[in-house]
């Protein structure tokens, strides 16, 4: 097989996206449109990704270069379409970058769910010299233009359905606007592609018509799963694919003995690997990487992303975990929740609670450690079996800097304290209630730092002076 280039359409103004933001960048579970179509021409192993952008092109292609990263296999470039002439001119304007030895894959920015599998088919239906379209049996393609195929089978025409006799009419088939071609023809029928036409504008579609004429074969690789080739040209049509690949991913994990009480109430922004007996109740999210071990329980309305959470963990409802980039881990057993929440670089051992409204961010929790209301705890260290009391904090930042709290085995720390870092409670030791510590403690002892209290008797409330 010949080497494989791809070409990508991304210049469009998309107007009735009514949004200032270029429609390739709109999101669609949780990654911009043009990243979908990117991701899987990189599956292709291609030599080179050149992508046609206009409109909006200032943000497009920075956002893509860091999409893509300096670690790609494929080398990415941008060619301007200014002004935007069709669709022929479009691919006309990616033609200095192309070899001549290579296979060319013309894809969509706005068309994000074709699957790799069907490209790779439709290269292999080219064969490096043949014009190859993917084409989509529809049962209603009114509309469309429909793919005429000769008596060998092979694609004669492509008739507008405007244009179209009765019986071309009844043809279900219609082209997708994915082709794989030979880049020596395809430059040859770009260079002799006109713009006599009402719109006055280049159309790559014409180029079947040129192949035809030079003998050169035209295949037609047909599916008929809609949602591959379906583009994004609305709010309403980005919702529906939305929804449309999120049904799907429900479906495979749930084909992978996932327990979703609910797959039309479920969404995947990223990648989620699951072990066995893992259950997911409604309204959750997924982001980044997430991992969840075996027999993990998701309660109601959480949002997960970059985390691994170990088998056996409970996450009660309403919590928030983000790891970012630091990532966040969940020991096995844990119980986590509800309304708890989990930020980057919180490193939780087996059997460690957190309740509601505790807040955990750069710490590790020992196994057994517990931390059940109304707590924080930022850049600490807190050792096995420790008890966090509720409405205690670490206060680890001083205005410029951040300092870390050691908390050794076994320690109780009373309700409503703070701890002043840079400091260490020595195994064993307990704090009592109310306290504010900003001294380290000796292990075993009993620390307390507060006011002493004061009753003052039969004493009144002041009162305001009648008018």
């Amino acid at each position: 097989m010949s080497a494989v280039d791809v070409v990508i359409m991304a210049a469009g103004k998309g107007t009735r996206m009514k949004s200032k933001l270029p429609k390739v960048l709109h999101r669609l579970a949780g990654r911009a449109l043009l990243g979908h179509v990117v991701d899987t021409a990189a599956g292709l192993k291609p030599r080179q990704v050149v992508v046609i952008t206009g409109h909006g092109a200032a943000e497009v292609e920075p956002a893509l270069t860091q999409m893509v990263g300096d670690a790609a296999a494929f080398k990415l470039d941008f060619a301007r379409q200014e002004p935007q002439l069709g669709t022929g001119h479009a691919v006309q304007q990616a033609l200095p970058a192309l070899a001549d030895d290579g296979t060319v894959v013309v894809l969509s920015g706005d068309v994000p769910l074709t699957q790799l599998d069907t490209l790779q088919a439709l290269i292999k239906s080219s064969g490096g010299d043949k014009l190859a379209l993917l084409t989509l049996a529809l049962p209603d393609p009114t509309g469309y233009g429909r793919i005429v195929r000769g008596a060998d089978d092979a694609v004669q025409a492509i008739v507008e359905h405007k244009d179209a006799t009765e019986a071309q009419r009844a043809i279900g088939e219609i082209y997708s606007g994915i082709m794989a071609v030979p880049a020596k023809l395809l430059r040859n029928w770009l260079g002799r592609v006109d713009n006599k036409n009402a719109q006055g504008e280049y159309y790559l579609t014409d180029i079947v018509k040129l192949a035809v004429a030079d003998g050169v074969r035209v295949v037609g690789h047909k599916i008929t799963d809609e949602v591959q080739v379906a583009g994004v040209n609305s709010p309403v049509q980005l919702a529906e694919l939305e929804r449309a690949y999120q049904r799907r991913q429900a479906h495979r994990l749930m084909e992978q003995g996932v327990r979703l009480a609910d797959p039309a109430r479920f969404d995947l922004r990223g990648t989620l690997q699951c072990g066995q007996d893992v259950a997911i109740d409604v309204n959750c999210v997924f982001e980044g990487t997430v991992s969840l071990g075996e027999g993990v329980k998701i309660g109601a309305n959480c949002v997960i992303a970059n985390a691994s959470i170990a088998a056996g963990a409970v996450i009660h409802p309403f919590t928030h975990i983000d790891g970012e980039k630091a990532g966040v881990t969940v020991g096995a057993g844990a119980l986590i929740g509800p309304f708890a929440r989990l930020r980057p670089g919180a490193r939780l051992g087996a059997e460690v609670h957190i309740g509601n409204f505790v807040e955990v961010k750069n710490s590790t929790l020992a196994d057994g450690a517990k931390a059940n209301h109304l707590a924080y705890l930022g850049d600490a260290t807190v050792g096995e079996r420790v008890n966090y009391g509720a409405g205690s904090i670490t206060a680890n930042y001083d205005g410029a800097n951040k300092h870390r709290t050691v908390i050794e085995a076994d320690v109780h720390i009373g309700s409503n304290c703070v701890l002043v870092a840079p400091i260490t409670i020595g195994a064993g030791g307990t704090v009592g209630g109310g306290s504010t510590l900003t001294k380290s403690t000796a292990p075993g002892a009993l620390s307390i730092g507060r006011a002493r209290q004061a009753s003052i008797p039969n004493w009144s409330r002041p009162k305001k002076a009648a008018k």
